[in-house]
């Protein structure tokens, strides 16, 4: 879903692709998750665009209408890219126009960006693959792993996570622990907590938590399928859209019943 901003606006987001460090083959699928965010209002994406190990970003950039940035490189060893990104992105921040970043990279020379445009009140979504640096991970208010945007469909790449079996959910103590902590911080009297409340306190621990990464779409579907949980579709007095919650089944109210 799309986030909105208090006026009801979709929240205008700048896009910025490290292009020497980013597939071109998931852009697609990308920026599809990035709607789910906002509005890219600025795509762009940078790199030396006279050197052949982009070209496979050809196609792509006029797909999805991303503006190519050139950029030589000044020396050797050194990547004038990322520098190039990091001034725009400063540049794009002052203009005042934009609620969050979007950074796409798996490289760690981003962190300090994502920390500067976070402590100016911005949401920085981070983009890249697993082998991501743990300090650029931690340094965005969420981090979305390539790896579990890429389908079936997607050239040269596999598919999408398979499903993790009940079994194998259980024995991850530390993804049980997260899931516990979060209902328990989040919870009513009654063991109770929206599911977008405990959502939202996973993130906060966890930047790059994602259902999809065991092989589910959705994080209610995560939580069912551990088996460890009860789920309950509330809709509000007037209301048309339903409200998920969910409990430890090893809250008293649930097993007294």
């Amino acid at each position: 879903m799309t986030a909105l901003s208090p006026a009801g606006a979709s929240v205008k987001l700048a896009v910025l692709i490290d292009a020497e460090n980013a597939n071109p083959a998931v852009a697609g699928e990308l920026l599809a998750e990035v709607a789910r965010y906002g509005t890219a209002q600025v795509k762009r994406a940078y790199g030396d665009w006279t050197d052949a190990q982009l070209k496979g970003w050809k196609e792509q950039l006029l797909a999805q209408s991303i503006q190519p940035i050139q950029q030589f490189a000044y020396t050797t060893g050194k990547n004038a890219s990322d520098a190039a990104m990091v001034i725009d992105a400063m540049d794009l921040l002052h203009t005042g126009r934009f609620g969050g970043f979007c950074i796409v990279s798996s490289d760690s020379d981003f962190t300090r960006l994502a920390v500067r445009l976070r402590e100016s009140g911005l949401t920085v979504y981070g983009f890249g693959e697993r082998k991501t640096p743990e300090p650029f991970v931690a340094a965005c208010d969420k981090f979305i792993y390539v790896e579990n945007l890429r389908t079936e469909t997607t050239p040269g790449r596999a598919g999408a996570p398979g499903r993790a079996p009940a079994a194998a959910l259980k024995s991850d103590s530390a993804l049980v622990t997260l899931l516990r902590h979060a209902v328990e911080a989040s919870s009513d009297e009654d063991g109770w907590a929206h599911l977008a409340a405990v959502g939202h306190i996973i993130t906060e621990q966890r930047p790059d938590f994602d259902s999809r990464t065991y092989g589910y779409a959705k994080l209610s579907d995560l939580f069912a399928a551990t088996g460890l949980f009860e789920l309950d579709r509330r809709i509000p007095g007037g209301g048309k859209s339903a409200i998920v919650c969910v409990r430890d089944k090893r809250h008293p109210a649930t097993t007294t019943r």
